[in-house]
Order: C-alpha cells, then structure tokens, then sequence
C-alpha cells in the first residue's frame, strides 16, 4: 500500500504577515492613509523674530504626532545679499506706504533682517534654510480631528505660522519618513531661513526641564532630563516651599515623596516631621535613626492639651496683635485659651455657650493656681509645671457640689470631662507631655486613631497640628518641613476648625524659613462647598503642585482647578505609576519618579506594592 506523504501541516502566522506584508496607502487632497490611520501633514512657514531656549519642546511634544526638522546650510555671501534686496525692497514699502497695517509690517522685517545680517556678518553665525513638517495621525476620526486642532493651535501659539500642504500629502510624507527624501515643491513652500543656533537652541533635548542652582535630583521629565530641585529656592514666582501632592491610592504618591523629597530634605539638614495615618513612614524614620511616636497615647506620646505653647513673635500677623501686652509681647495664656477653647468645641461638640464660659473661667483660675496669669512668659516653664485635665476635672467636681445658680451647668461639665480625666481617653490627655522631640526626623504614627471616635481624632489633630507649629516657628534659621499624609483626616466639613488651622500654618510657615506638604487622594475632600474657601487655599497656595493618576469626578474637578490642557488629562487619566504632572510656580511639566534601588530599601514595604 502506498502513502502519500503530506509532509508538516503550516499554519499562518497573521502577526508576521502583519509585520512583513507593505502596508496600505492611501493619498487624498488634504489628508492620507496609512495602514488603519488618518493622518495629515503640515509645514511650518513662519517663526516668530524671539524665542526662548526649547521652544521647539512645544511642537515635538504633542501626542499622536510625527515631527520631523530639516536644515540645510546656504552660502554666506548669497544669503547676505539676498537679505540686503529684501531689506531695500521693505524699505521701499515702508517709505511709500500710506497703510499703518503695511508700515508696521515693513519695519519689522527691516528690523529682523539687519539682526540677521549682524549674526551673519559679524559674528559668523551659521544660517541655513529649516523646514518643519509635523504629521497628525490617529486610527479614530474623532481623535483625529482633535488632534489636528491642537497642533494648529499650538504652533499659533508659539507665534508661528502652520498651513496644510494640498495635493502634496505624498511628498510630505517622504520627508517625514526615515529616509527623509527631500522635495523642491515642498521646500520651496516653508523653506525658511534660520541661524543654525536658534534651531538647535530649540530643539527639546537642548532645554534643561527644569534645574535649581543648588538642587537635588528630583524626579526625571518626559524626555529623561534630571529635575534638579531646590525647594526653598526665593524669587520670580516662587514665595513658599509648600507642596500639595493629589493621586489615587496606588499611584506612588508616598513612595515618591519619601525617596525623593524627604530622603533628600533630610540629607540637606531639614528638620522632618510626619503626621502619619497608615503607619507608612515608620520603618524611614527609623532607618534614620528619627523618633516615631505612636501618636494615640502610650509613654512617649502624650500631649498635655492644658501644657501653654509659646507664641511666635509676628508683629505682621493681624489675628494675633490682639494679643499684645504693652511691651509688644504675645500674650501666651489669651492665645491658649483661644485654642483651649477649640480643642473642647472639638473633643465635645455639645458644649453649649454656658458651659464654653464656665469652662474658660475655671481654666484661668487653675492656671493662676499653678502660678500663671496674664503676663507670664510660659517659654520658661517645664512640662510638669503646668496642670494636667484631672486638675481642671477636679477643680470643677468641687464647684459640682454647691449651691451656686451654675449647679446644673457644674454638674453637665464633670460628666463630660469624666472620660477624658479618669475613662477611656484620659490615656490620651491626662498627664504631663512626654512627646520627645530632639532629633531631626520626627513621625507621629496616628494609625492607632482610626479606630476611634470622630471627636477623638479631632482634637488629636488639632493637638499635633499645634505642637508641630510650636516646632516649626521656633527656630527662624531652622528648615522644617512638615509633611501631612492622608490629610483628608484632619478635614470635616461639620467641624472646620482643624482645616482652618492647617490653612493658617500655610499661610505663615514661609515666614519661619519653614514648608508645609499635604497629600490628599482626591480633590473633592477638601472642595466641599461648605469649607471650599480653606481647603482651595492648601491647593492655591503652595508653589509646588505634583498631581498624579485619577480619572471620574476627580479628574474633572482637577481640570477645572489647574486648567489642564488635554494632553495633561491625558496623561493623569492613565494613572501610569510614577508619573506625575509637576507645578513649580509657573512652570509645568510631566515628570517621572525614577526611584534608585538603594533608596527603595530604606522605605521598608508598609505602603504595599
């Protein structure tokens, strides 16, 4: 029997065949195919006379675009000749004229062109003949069409000149493609001349994306160049050194703020101090030999809430001269019982107006007890030397026992205050301050606070945010930068006196050579309507912005707050982690956080993968 002998079964393989097989063309008047997309071609035929360093990065940066850039060096003494015929003939215009429109367009192009001479003669500047064709391409009409309205839009931007190349799509794209095949009809349309430093002046690889004197290495931009960053940089548009760093859980919000601002504050000799929700920053401050302090209570975190901070002296500061004694110092006890008293409102929202005054008028009396009245200077107290709550408690059960017409108002008071003299959160607040706070990285680990009550954290917060400004301010030589993660927390729209307190620290912490950064996950935590006027502020005010990835009601709240152009939504709406759009006064830019290896290993893995 004979067999036939078929040999293997080939299959095709369709993802080589897309690959070798040419790929469909298609040209049309304005526009052309290629394989699945839309594309059209543009030139570009006039420059502005100025322009800055890079200021090509803006046309060769745009998405869904193919740019290509052509020079051609020409003979000196042609050139200059032909220039000299151009600026007789403009001249010529310019003196017979009788349009405004005409004469101011003739003496411009004299004035462009003796600057060119000048180049050209006298300092043997290079001059050559530059075309730009810029390619938008898309698979979607719709994309399509948007794209070619922001390259249009974007050249007119830059003071240039765009135009659409009809019934030569063909040759255009010759010259965008690798072989880059010149073509007399097209260079005979944006043929433009140009010094050879001027090109190369504006090309994106020849702008520094952004570079301090003095600064640290930050982050990288879009095209790989370092972001050399110095935070407490003064001058043009930059007041402040405070950040506000908004993205979605899993974006690499903290992971970058911990390697490449704090890591590098710290290394520079700023005193750095966290509040810390999610226990993130423990294992870095311990790595840097910091102190971490569980901020819910314990041995070392106690904060004596009736303990007088002492008062910054700022004779600009309007709220606080109505504290002034007659010697233009701060009255330290007026201002504490203005704190006291939003501490109490915080930690016991049902205090009405009488027990508030009841409440004050015991505090003065038991500070006058311990020796301290209106004019005493509380920097030279130690933290045992002032009462701690169970005195204020035991003060008021004594008066809960009397007659008196305020009986009943006594009585509310020593249940109110029982919990947090003898209950279950005087371990919080009734002893003596035991924080310690010598070394130069300070973390308050707050995790242990979630499980608690509103009120609780509250006032917790506010206590923190008091104690850290009393650091802060302390020292006007000393840099310290306060860094309040997950600082939705400390935001409540029923009750804004924290957030109120964080705006304040804000707004005057530049003044004591100090930075404030807040991190948020979404805007709409702190745009509420009701506390919109302060928690804009935190986002207003900050000179540096770093918004990473988010999408929905976010992203559109985010668009609206920093004008964001589309290629900016774009790019967050990827939440492609570690990019980032970075704000620096002015400036923007897309940056990315390439974080080294051995600054990964000191973040230990409490901020998850």
């Amino acid at each position: 029997m004979n067999r036939k002998n078929t040999g293997p079964i080939i299959r095709a393989n369709n993802a080589l065949l897309n690959v070798v097989a040419p790929v469909g063309m298609n040209f049309t008047k304005n526009t052309l195919s290629v394989g699945e997309n839309i594309a059209k071609i543009y030139g570009v035929t006039r420059f502005p006379s100025k322009v800055s360093i890079g200021w090509l990065s803006s046309l060769t940066g745009l998405n869904d675009t193919i740019v290509t850039i052509g020079f051609e060096p020409c003979d000196n003494n042609d050139l200059l000749n032909t220039i000299s015929k151009n600026i007789k003939a403009e001249a010529g215009i310019r003196d017979s004229s009788n349009s405004p429109r005409e004469i101011i367009r003739a003496e411009k192009s004299v004035e462009d062109n003796t600057g060119l001479i000048e180049k050209v003669d006298h300092e043997n500047e290079t001059v050559g003949f530059v075309t730009i064709n810029i390619m938008a391409l898309s698979d979607d009409e719709g994309k399509f069409m948007k794209t070619c309205k922001i390259v249009e839009s974007r050249v007119i931007a830059k003071k240039c000149k765009i135009r659409s190349l009809p019934n030569l799509q063909k040759e255009s794209f010759e010259a965008v493609s690798p072989s880059f095949a010149q073509n007399e009809k097209i260079n005979s349309i944006i043929h433009r001349i140009m010094p050879l430093s001027t090109l190369m002046g504006g090309i994106p690889f020849a702008a520094a994306g952004f570079s301090d004197p003095n600064g640290y290495h930050f982050a990288n931009d879009h095209l790989g160049g370092l972001i050399m960053l110095a935070p407490w940089h003064r001058g043009g548009d930059r007041g402040n050194s405070n950040f506000a760093i908004v993205g979605k859980s899993g974006t690499g919000k903290s992971t970058a703020i911990k390697a490449m601002l704090i890591m590098n504050e710290f290394m520079m000799g700023t005193k750095i101090i966290v509040i810390d929700p999610e226990s993130e920053f423990r294992d870095l401050c311990r790595f840097h030999k910091g102190s971490w302090i569980n901020a819910a209570g314990g041995s070392k975190g106690m904060i004596n809430p009736l303990q007088i901070r002492p008062s910054p002296k700022d004779e600009d500061d309007e709220n606080e001269k109505l504290y002034l004694d007659e010697g233009m110092g701060l009255n330290d006890l007026a201002l504490h019982i203005k704190n006291l008293e939003i501490f109490f409102s915080l930690y016991l929202p049902s205090l009405t107006d009488m027990h508030m005054a009841i409440l004050k008028r015991e505090l003065i009396l038991l500070y006058a007890d311990f020796g301290i009245t209106w004019d005493t200077d509380a920097s030279s107290f130690s933290a045992t030397d002032f009462p701690v709550i169970k005195d204020l408690y035991d003060r008021i059960s004594g008066n809960a026992g009397n007659s008196s017409p305020d009986f009943p108002h006594y009585q509310d008071l020593k249940s109110l205050l029982y919990d947090i003299a003898q209950g279950a959160d005087s371990f919080l607040w009734n002893g003596h301050t035991t924080v310690e706070s010598g070394e130069n990285f300070i973390c308050f680990d707050t995790n242990a606070l979630v499980g608690m009550g509103n009120n609780v954290k509250r006032a917790q917060y506010f206590l923190l945010l008091q104690y850290c400004w009393e650091k802060s301010s302390a020292n006007r030589e000393e840099r310290v930068m306060l860094i309040a993660d997950e600082a939705h927390l400390m935001v409540d729209p029923q009750v804004p006196e924290s957030l109120i307190y964080l705006h304040n620290y804000s707004k005057r912490i530049r003044k004591y050579e100090g930075a404030l950064v807040v991190i948020f996950q979404s805007l709409v935590d702190v745009l509420d309507p009701s506390i919109k006027r302060y928690g804009q502020a935190l986002l207003d005010n900050p000179c540096y912005k770093i918004i990473m990835g988010t999408d929905g009601q976010n992203l559109k709240e985010t668009t609206e707050l920093f004008n964001l152009t589309d290629a900016e939504q774009e790019l967050l709406a990827k939440k492609k982690r570690g990019d980032a759009l970075f704000i620096a006064g002015s400036s923007r830019m897309k940056i990315h956080f390439k974080i080294p290896q051995y600054k990964l290993d000191c973040l230990g893995t409490a901020a998850g993968r």
